[in-house]
């Protein structure tokens, strides 16, 4: 049995072997029971098309069945010398033998991959989804418990405007709002079946593209084979764009509770048990937390611009760079999901100082409503008015 499903009898270099698989094997692990359903729906779309018998069909299926649970009983491993195609075709081949290997006919491992990461991207959006939601309810507990709190809002790092503990969480909610917009148009997007491009430039069979993307729970098929390869990495920027997009407010949001919490301020009060110490200074209370959600903002920017900068000035079809964009959006994934589970448990956690608040309202956060006051009493310009507020304030 082969380890590569492209060997053809020579052995290649190790090291360069072992360069170009790199991880592969366990970003897989990732991407295995998606491969397997997607090689489910291909197998029926081969029978329908009498490629494969009615039996073979079954019992291939039947096989596949077992792998997926193998996998989510943490029984299978993809080995060093795989990806997860092949994995999935050599467990095939020792069950079943000439049926496994007729299970590639009809694909490449390029629009296996496309059609596993689609499948992939669609559940983990969708937990995406599930986070920001509970995130924005955890807000709108915040906000319903702390919003008639009013504390001075600051532009340039100085005090401006009243503002309000309902104020301040609603800006969060509403940009979360607008996250779930952009989650719905990458989920868009990305609901277009690639299975049957091959290599990106079609398959010379009379494969049935609609029957596949139907029994995976497509919208349409990506139609041209070539705009398929292309999409690999366009599609990928769009969607952890959107994952940053969430981490950009999670980031801002943990600015302004470092901020608000320090003793200086004391509007917020961050409870001890999400706090952290310092092992030479007793009384240290670290916002450790915040700063980390603070700095991964960053990780998915970053992980957003190597895809980018990846997949630039390559010409159309495949091209192996791309495998490098794989780990970069796994991990996107993951941080945004870690960051959002983190930080509705800090925003359920967080208090606010009332007093504190209250003694912050000086009277220069009220110059603006005061010039307001003076036009409407007095009939005055709105500048005559900004110039007599101002000169009591300066």
């Amino acid at each position: 049995m082969n380890p590569t499903l492209w060997n053809k009898g020579f052995k290649p270099n190790q090291a360069i072997h072992q360069f170009t698989i790199g991880n592969d094997n366990e970003l897989d692990m990732h991407l295995i029971i998606y491969d397997c359903l997607a090689t489910k729906a291909h197998i029926e779309m081969l029978g329908k098309i009498k490629i494969l018998t009615s039996e073979e069909v079954k019992q291939v299926t039947f096989e596949l069945d077992e792998l997926i649970q193998l996998v989510q009983t943490g029984k299978f491993e993809i080995t060093k010398e795989e990806d997860c195609h092949t994995a999935i075709e050599n467990f095939l081949t020792k069950k079943l033998g000439d049926i496994g290997k007729n299970v590639h006919t009809g694909r490449s491992r390029n629009d296996q991959v496309l059609t596993a990461l689609r499948l992939y991207y669609q559940d983990e959006l969708k937990a995406v989804k599930n986070l920001c939601l509970e995130f924005i309810a955890a807000l709108e507990n915040f906000k319903k418990q702390h919003g008639s709190i009013e504390f001075p809002g600051y532009t340039h790092m100085r005090k401006a405007m009243p503002s309000s503990i309902d104020l301040w969480t609603s800006a969060f909610v509403d940009s979360m709002e607008d996250n779930l917009q952009l989650l719905k148009a990458v989920e868009t997007l990305i609901n277009q079946c690639p299975l049957g491009t091959g290599a990106g430039y079609g398959i010379p069979l009379n494969l049935d593209r609609e029957f596949t993307a139907k029994k995976l729970g497509f919208q349409k098929i990506q139609s041209n084979p070539i705009y398929a390869q292309m999409s690999r990495g366009k599609f990928e920027s769009s969607l952890v764009h959107v994952l940053s997009q969430i981490m950009f407010d999670l980031n801002k949001l943990s600015n302004d509770s470092i901020l608000f919490s320090m003793p200086e301020f004391s509007y917020f009060e961050l409870p001890k048990n999400i706090c952290t110490g310092s092992s030479i200074m007793p009384q240290k209370q670290n916002p450790d937390v915040l700063e980390l959600l603070r700095a991964k903002y960053h990780l998915v920017t970053g992980f957003e611009f190597q895809i980018k900068n990846i997949t630039g000035n390559l010409i159309s079809g495949y091209n192996r760079d791309i495998q490098l964009t794989k780990e970069l959006v796994i991990n996107s994934f993951q941080v945004t999901k870690e960051c959002l589970q983190v930080v509705a448990i800090f925003i359920s956690n967080l208090k606010v100082d009332k007093k504190r608040c209250q003694i912050a309202m000086t009277k220069e956060l009220f110059a603006t409503e005061e010039t307001y006051s003076l036009m409407q009493k007095y009939d005055m310009p709105f500048r005559e008015a900004y110039q007599k507020t101002a000169k009591k304030f300066l």
